[in-house]
């Protein structure tokens, strides 16, 4: 049974949204939404409506709301290899469709057709495995799987040059083709395995990565009538976690050094699990100008409510709408996804082409879940309501274009005081910016001219009220400052400063790094964050000195994905005391725990170091956030 959203599932126009126009839009500039699901939604007798409640065809719906592309996602074999099994029973039987869409070469052109027929583009989307792939696995075709080497890589070449001809022949030439889908470690594991499992393997690595590109983009190139022309189809080499500089730098400077032919950037970004929009931003200015290259978001997506329709866990859950900024609302939807277009039409150069918003048509329906046996994990996701009606949010695709009006200017909401801490009798300057809520469902960064701070106030624990101006707005803010002891040592203890600057690092440094993520953080966005393409081993620590006598507890929480050799909280050269430890075991994605070690004796000297130390294999990751290094006692 659906939920009924409120007066539109009920026959009445849902409230609008309000939309702030994005300046200098190009008008060839990509309004994209991936529709993947729909044929198999349809399959199940899915219906859809536009926003008035009048019954139409989806990808028509759509269009009339500003879209001009449509993506589509290939699979070689999409059908069961084996039985599967999860929780001791069979969901899927061998040979059975996979589900999750079931896109193979037939059911692409089926869509590809009407995507051209409702005068729409069309980015082809290879996934080179018979199921989804995504940075944590990209297993290669069952019908590979004894390739290797040179075999491989002609299959690769072969299978890419038939779905293009296949393509041609039946007059749905794409425009743009993705060679491969969220290619952080690569391709094809283990051959295209930007890491190897052993340092003597003969497969995997960069090699086998760059090899394997080749062929594909070759194919691309090779089945292009328009070839060397300016109306060829460009390449889009496409990689997750938009708002990581450091992942795109890796992967495309590789690319670069060794003359990988592509033309496009493609980047995945959900605000909830790689940060705030300014990363994103950050990251698309460095590498459009870095390599040369257009870029473009190719998945994107928010929900609009954190209601379940079919008892399956979604993705996007009540807590992530809190540490991304947009409340997930039908217009904290529309606010996320028109931030998002912003961003990608300000990077310099004309190089941001476009946005995809990933299916926006996948409403619950029975059989139409990630794979056969399960159920819909996006449907509040999806631009449409759980009975196939068109939510106002769809609209931000055409809205950003219009003129708009002052209404849709959205405002500073006039907030509680806000709530700042400080050390007592340390010095303490407040921050220059906050987040704050506004009109449009979303939190944004203000900046604030704060008056000036009376030293007084900060000798002793106590509180005192901090007036300041948001600049650039009519807006008067007014702060209540808590002055406290210091009781955890560790001056930014969830590492939001954005750096490990208090830190050493000792060992293989280049594991470690502070990820701004607020789905790899136990609190707040940012954590430490550690993987390597090789096995590798370090630590990371502080030193302290000049503390009281007595007994201290480190705690940390971590979580990941598991497998490494040890991983603990430690404490030692605390005077003469021996090293204290406490394993940190990690069991998966976002299951964090808190280890903790307790009775650390710091003697009169004042001196001790805590830390974490990581060994793992090659392509182990995890994180650790929230470290507190206390006195037992509760005194400062």
């Amino acid at each position: 049974m659906a939920f009924l959203l409120g007066p539109a599932a009920a026959g009445a126009p849902a409230k609008p949204v309000t939309v702030q126009p994005v300046a200098d839009l190009a008008p060839d500039f990509i309004m994209g939404a991936d529709m993947s699901m729909l044929d198999q939604l349809e399959r199940q007798n899915a219906k859809f409506q536009d926003a008035s409640g009048a019954r139409g065809d989806a990808i028509a719906i759509v269009r009339d709301n500003g879209i001009n592309w449509i993506r589509l996602r290939l699979w070689h074999t999409p059908v069961n290899d084996s039985d599967v099994i999860e929780g001791g029973r069979i969901i899927s039987r061998r040979g059975e469709p996979v589900g999750g869409g079931n896109n193979d070469l037939a059911t692409t052109i089926r869509l590809a057709k009407r995507a051209k027929a409702a005068g729409l583009k069309v980015l082809l989307d290879f996934h080179y495995s018979d199921f989804w792939v995504d940075p944590g696995k990209q297993p290669k075709p069952a019908a590979w799987r004894d390739l290797h080497g040179e075999a491989l890589e002609q299959a690769v070449y072969t299978y890419t040059l038939q779905v293009m001809n296949a393509m041609k022949k039946a007059d749905v030439m794409p425009a743009m083709v993705q060679v491969g889908n969220e290619l952080n470690g690569g391709m094809l594991w283990p051959d295209g395995q930007t890491w190897v499992d052993k340092p003597d393997a003969k497969i995997g690595g960069d090699a086998g990565f760059v090899a394997l590109m080749k062929q594909g983009i070759r194919a691309v190139r090779d089945a292009d009538p328009q070839r060397g022309t300016p109306q060829a189809l460009k390449v889009v080499v496409h990689l997750a976690d938009g708002g990581n500089n450091e992942l795109y730098r890796r992967v495309f400077d590789l690319f670069q050094k060794n003359e990988v032919d592509y033309d496009v950037i493609g980047l995945s970004y959900y605000a909830y699990y790689h940060g705030p929009v300014e990363d994103l931003q950050a990251n698309m200015d460095d590498i459009a100008f870095r390599y040369g290259k257009d870029v473009a978001v190719v998945e994107t997506a928010y929900a609009y409510t954190t209601l379940d329709n079919d008892g399956w866990p979604n993705l996007f859950n009540t807590d992530m709408q809190k540490s991304v900024g947009y409340k997930a609302t039908v217009q904290g939807q529309a606010s996320m996804t028109r931030d998002v277009i912003d961003a990608v039409a300000k990077v310099p150069g004309g190089r941001g082409i476009g946005v995809f918003y990933w299916e926006p048509d996948w409403v619950p329906m029975p059989r139409t879940g990630w794979r056969t046996g399960e159920g819909n994990g996006w449907e509040n996701q999806a631009m449409f309501d759980f009975d196939g009606r068109a939510l106002p949010s769809l609209a931000v695709f055409k809205r950003v274009r219009e003129a708009g009006t002052p209404a849709d200017v959205p405002q500073v909401l006039q907030a509680d005081p806000i709530r700042l801490t400080a050390f007592a009798g340390q010095s303490w300057t407040p921050p220059e910016s906050l987040r704050l809520p506004f009109s449009d469902d979303a939190m944004r960064t203000v900046y604030v001219q704060w008056d000036d701070v009376d030293p007084a106030n900060l000798r002793q624990p106590g509180r005192f009220q901090l007036k300041g101006e948001a600049m650039g707005r009519p807006l008067q803010l007014v702060a209540d400052v808590h002055v406290v002891p210091r009781r955890n040592l560790i001056d930014d203890p969830g590492f939001e400063q954005g750096g490990l600057k208090e830190w050493t690092i000792t060992g293989d440094s280049a594991a470690a790094s502070n990820e701004r993520n607020p789905g790899n953080a136990h609190s707040g966005l940012q954590s430490l964050h550690y993987w390597l393409g090789s096995a590798f081993r370090f630590e990371v620590k502080r030193t302290f000195s000049g503390l009281k006598e007595g007994q201290y507890t480190l705690k940390a929480w971590s979580s990941g994905g598991g497998g490494e050799k040890s991983t603990m909280l430690f404490a030692r050269e605390c005077g003469n005391a021996a090293e204290k430890t406490a394993p940190m075991v990690n069991t998966g994605w976002q299951k964090w725990k808190q280890a903790t070690v307790r009775g650390i004796q710091v003697p009169a000297s004042g001196q001790c170091t805590v830390g974490v130390l990581v060994d793992a294999p090659a392509g182990t990751w995890g994180n650790v956030d929230d470290i507190e290094f206390l006195r037992e006692d509760g005194t400062p």
